[in-house]
């Protein structure tokens, strides 16, 4: 994460590798122009903006560059590679970290080379390349010794008895831990001393071992003598998570409470949040579950303002595991405790914070997979959903550690149902359910379906019975967001049967305007041949023939479809509905997520860039469809690329699918929705609704494979 500490630890980094005024061969203006830059970038970095320390440590390293000094050059690239990892950007990391250890060793500057080895040997473990990086620890750590540098071998050494726990070499990690120990016991007191042995605390805290409490305390006392608050407020958090483990719960709340105030002193929200979240884990365990929600709130509040730097920092794909346990936390301290208390207002009232909850979850989760600010774009031109139509439900349901929580919106207020289903049966039978959805052959998922089927919608059925609902509105969380809901079966019929159905990211990121049929305007998109080794898509012709014929608009097949083309075309004319029938990928790297065209690959950026308001387009685009798009069976993440595609478009609502659909079974599908959507009485949920019915009718497309992979993600009026 970008925290003080790394600021902190980039200052040190330069003083101690900046090459001495005697190897300078820059006039003294310019190189105060670079120190300056590097400042103002530490700056930045400080206060959570990266792209634009990133540009300042670009300016830098031109500068450098022109300078000629490969020392200036190669401590520049030294610190952009710890940047650019702490950003998340693992690629460009690597590639000047790199060329930062080659430039160092030319220029025999071995405290620069001990650092890059370092940060590249971090770079290495947290990509699981244990070998690689215990390697280049190893070389840091000959490096510094070479040149004298005790504190940058004590670093190295702890680096590389952390990546032996995460590779579960326990005790080869506990068998450097005694040398490492002494030698750093042997620093004098120092900012370095002080967070090495914070580091080496939590490493003895992991191996169960002794060690980990005597670290610690000595860890404080060194940043007590040095007056450094953060390093007091990490030996302290530190100190009472020991004693919260060994449920000494009072002691571990007064020295959560004591690292609070120390972190705020400090100015560092990216660890105030962690010392709120574990008083609220504290006060919950001693029975005051209101003073826990409190400060589970607080800690959700904070990590508004860090959140960002917080996820990339934690490394691709591991937000939920990271951060989401705050959220759910709290939405499960909310929902147990909504139990205990008689008023029916303040009932609702705690079923209401737990889905706004959630909802912050759900849109930090999207804003973490995109990487970009798109959710508050969405959230500040809309007011999202806060009341439901007549015969429209929406379900929330949240997965707990122990339970299945089901929040069930109803245009009269929200009523709250509960599955004994714990968090990994849940999770292994939607992932049956889901692999056994793609054999055409057989009817195994069957039974999954039944199963599913009891614990997310038989608890709410007499609800949405006695609401005369046809509009069922699902928010999916975790796995669910893999699955179609339109295949679960009570044993006589499909849900679809009984439901028109919707997914959405969060209510709060639906634009709930109905969309104007009196001007709908298309832009067809589609490949039918083979390119860049993607397989022909031969119904994609008869399927965008069908609806030009409905619509009309303009039509760009094969040749035609290139990306250029697309835009030139989207700024000419303010379509309503972009239909793209083409091969489309969407993978847990947002990077590898992409829309095929003929002559390359449009990503979301791009596919952003496109569609979003601008110059161009003062109003959202009502429909963006994605005919042949898929995600890995299993892969939450990509899912959740897959449900925030509408965020990211800027589109009120996506038709899409979670895997390939049999060609001419998808181009029955999308022709049997557009002509129901012709019917201005009829919502998009109901016409994705009859469109599946209607193909269900046809004995050749009756399993669930063939219709069931169609959501309808986002606005569904």
């Amino acid at each position: 994460m970008i925290t003080r500490a790394f600021c902190l630890a980039l200052f040190l980094l330069l003083a101690l590798a900046w090459p001495p005024a005697s190897h300078a061969a820059a006039p003294d203006d310019e190189r105060r122009q670079l120190l300056a830059l590097v400042h103002a970038a530490e700056a930045d970095l400080r206060l959570g903006r990266n792209s634009q320390a990133l540009d300042k440590l670009h300016h830098g390293l031109a500068l450098a560059q022109r300078l000629g000094n490969e020392s200036l050059l190669a401590a520049l690239e030294s610190s952009l590679g710890h940047a650019y990892l702490l950003a998340g950007r693992e690629a460009d990391a690597e590639r000047v970290l790199r060329s930062g250890i080659e430039r160092s060793r030319k220029a025999n500057n071995a405290p620069t080379a001990a650092a890059a080895l370092n940060n590249l040997g971090n770079l290495l473990a947290r990509q699981g390349r244990f070998g690689d990086a215990g390697k280049a620890y190893r070389e840091a750590l000959e490096t510094a010794r070479s040149a004298g540098r005790s504190d940058m071998a004590v670093r190295a050494s702890l680096n590389l008895a952390r990546a032996r726990v995460d590779e579960g070499r326990h005790a080869e990690a506990a068998a450097l831990l005694p040398a490492l120990s002494a030698e750093l016991r042997a620093l004098e007191p120092s900012h370095d001393k002080a967070y090495a042995l914070i580091g080496l605390g939590r490493l003895y805290a992991r191996l169960q071992a002794s060690g980990a409490h005597s670290a610690l305390q000595e860890a404080l006392a060194v940043a007590e003598r040095i007056d450094d608050a953060l390093a007091r407020s990490y030996a302290l958090g530190y100190l009472g998570e020991l004693y919260e483990q060994a449920a000494r719960h009072d002691d571990a709340l007064q020295l959560t409470q004591r690292a609070i105030v120390a972190s705020q002193q400090a100015d560092a929200p990216e660890i105030t949040y962690r010392w709120q979240w574990q008083a609220g884990r504290l006060l919950r365990a001693q029975g005051q579950p209101e003073q826990a929600i409190l400060a589970y709130q607080h800690a959700v509040h904070t990590l508004g303002s860090v959140r960002q730097d917080l996820a990339a920092g934690a490394g691709r794909g591991s937000f939920r595991e990271s951060i989401g346990p705050v959220f759910s936390e709290l939405a499960d301290l909310l929902l147990e405790h909504s139990a205990s208390v008689g008023d029916e207002k303040r009932v609702a009232q705690y079923l209401v914070d737990a889905r706004s909850t959630m909802e912050l979850l759900k849109g930090a989760e999207l804003q973490d997979y995109f990487q970009d600010d798109c959710v508050a774009a969405l959230r500040s031109r809309t007011a999202g959903i806060d009341r439901l139509e007549a015969r429209t439900a929406a379900l929330y349901p949240i997965i707990l550690k122990d339970r299945l929580e089901l929040l069930l919106t109803l245009p009269d207020g929200m009523r709250r149902f509960t599955a004994r289903v714990d968090a990994r049966t849940l999770t292994a039978e939607i992932r049956a359910f889901r692999t056994r959805l793609e054999k055409k052959t057989t009817h195994q998922y069957y039974p999954h379906a039944r199963q599913l089927y009891d614990w997310l919608i038989r608890p709410i059925a007499g609800e949405l019975e006695k609401h005369r609902i046809d509009t069922l509105v699902i928010v999916p969380d975790g796995a669910l967001r893999t699955i179609p809901l339109a295949a679960l079966h009570d044993g006589r019929q499909f849900l679809v049967a009984r439901y028109a159905l919707a997914t959405t990211p969060g209510l709060t990121l639906t634009d709930p305007r109905p969309i104007a049929r009196e001007r709908i305007q298309l832009q067809l998109n589609g490949l039918t041949e083979s390119v860049q080794g993607f397989p022909p898509l031969p119904y994609v012709g008869e399927e965008l023939k069908t609806l030009h014929g409905l619509y009309g608009g303009t039509l760009l097949q094969n040749r035609q479809f290139t990306v250029s083309n697309m835009e030139k075309d989207l700024e000419q004319t303010p379509y309503s509905i972009v239909h793209i029938a083409s091969h489309g990928q969407f993978d847990s790297d947002i990077e590898k997520t992409f829309l095929l065209t003929y002559d390359g690959k449009l990503s979301m950026d791009k596919l952003e860039q496109f569609l979003g308001l601008s110059k161009f387009r003062t109003d959202a685009v009502e429909l963006l469809t994605l005919s042949a798009c898929q995600t890995a069976a299993g892969d939450d993440r990509a899912a959740l690329g897959l449900a925030g595609v509408a965020v990211k478009a800027g589109a009120r609502s996506a038709l899409a699918t979670l895997w390939i659909v049999n060609d001419p079974a998808s181009a029955t599908m999308v022709s049997a929705f557009y002509r129901a959507l012709q019917d201005p009485a009829v919502s998009k949920a109901k016409a994705l609704q009859q469109a599946q019915l209607s193909i269900l009718q046809d004995p050749r497309y009756r399993h669930p494979n063939y219709w069931s992979a169609f959501l309808l993600i986002g606005n569904w009026l």
